[in-house]
């Protein structure tokens, strides 16, 4: 196994047609071969939490028990971040709340007591900025997310930005602000993908969900269930492998193997659907 600093980018419901449509500079880059996208077939029910939990843990939702929204309540799997510190591998996260409640173990977040976690050695995440409402800026939170990269240098860090779910309710799959906002995310990576792959990190760009024309997201429908998953990392093969699905449960054991790490016991291999 090789060994890489990993940064995950889960952009909160970006769908797989609207983030091709606005790759921008990661479209480039896949097709320069430079890049690996692949088409995600999230799982069910396409909630936010829910889907946390299975990315971080490579478990389906019957699995890791935490099967909607309103479940407030730690994880109780082994995931990325468990699994990172168990090898000693340090951890980060800029992200929403409900990253804190799962991972850092806080039963009711509160922005008053809660926002900063650093140097929270007793928690899954050593490093971490969390926030609380869905309109806050993702230039904010990108900037939260390589500001713990330049201070901390975690080895696995976890940057989740939110305003492509807030519109995406609000407007609707398809409407301009979804799309604007989705456009607008995409490109702040564009800005800081060469320097964070100069800085010795691999960079995994996806979603836990996608969301339909009403701006909802819950149900099996391609609109929903569809996401992104672009890879940028000299351990995977380039090109673009779109043209069919693959299962979200590969984004877990994906970045253990990125990291150099042994995926827990319960996670799928990713070389079934990977190229390596």
């Amino acid at each position: 196994m090789a060994d890489a600093k990993v940064i995950l980018i889960m952009i909160d419901a970006l769908g797989y047609e609207t983030a091709w449509a606005r790759c921008g500079y990661l479209g480039h880059l896949v097709e320069q071969k430079k890049g690996a996208l692949y088409r995600v077939k999230g799982e069910l029910p396409a909630q936010s939490r829910p889907m946390y939990e299975t990315m971080m843990t490579g478990l389906a939702v019957g699995e890791h028990g935490i099967c909607a929204n309103e479940m407030v309540c730690p994880s109780k799997c082994e995931n990325l971040f468990s699994l990172a510190k168990k090898n000693g591998k340090t951890t980060g996260a800029a992200a929403y709340m409900w990253i804190a409640e799962l991972y850092n173990g806080i039963p009711g977040y509160c922005t008053l007591t809660d926002r900063y976690q650093l140097g929270n050695t007793a928690g899954l995440i050593e490093n971490g900025i969390f926030y609380s409402q869905d309109d806050y800026p993702d230039s904010h939170l990108y900037a939260d997310g390589d500001f713990l990269r330049k201070a901390y240098h975690p080895d696995f860090l976890l940057i989740h930005p939110m305003n492509v779910d807030d519109q995406g309710h609000k407007h609707g799959w398809g409407s301009r602000e979804y799309e604007h906002a989705a456009e607008v995310s995409i490109n702040i990576i564009d800005c800081y993908l060469d320097l964070w792959r100069r800085d010795g990190y691999d960079v995994v760009v996806t979603a836990d969900h996608g969301m339909d024309e009403l701006g909802n997201h819950f149900g099996d429908t391609r609109l929903q269930r569809e996401v992104p998953l672009f890879v940028f990392s000299d351990q995977i093969q380039p090109g673009n492998y779109g043209d069919h699905t693959v299962s979200q449960l590969n984004v877990a054991p994906l970045i253990c193997r990125l990291m150099g790490i042994e995926p827990s016991g319960r996670m799928m291999d990713p070389s079934e659907e990977i190229r390596w």
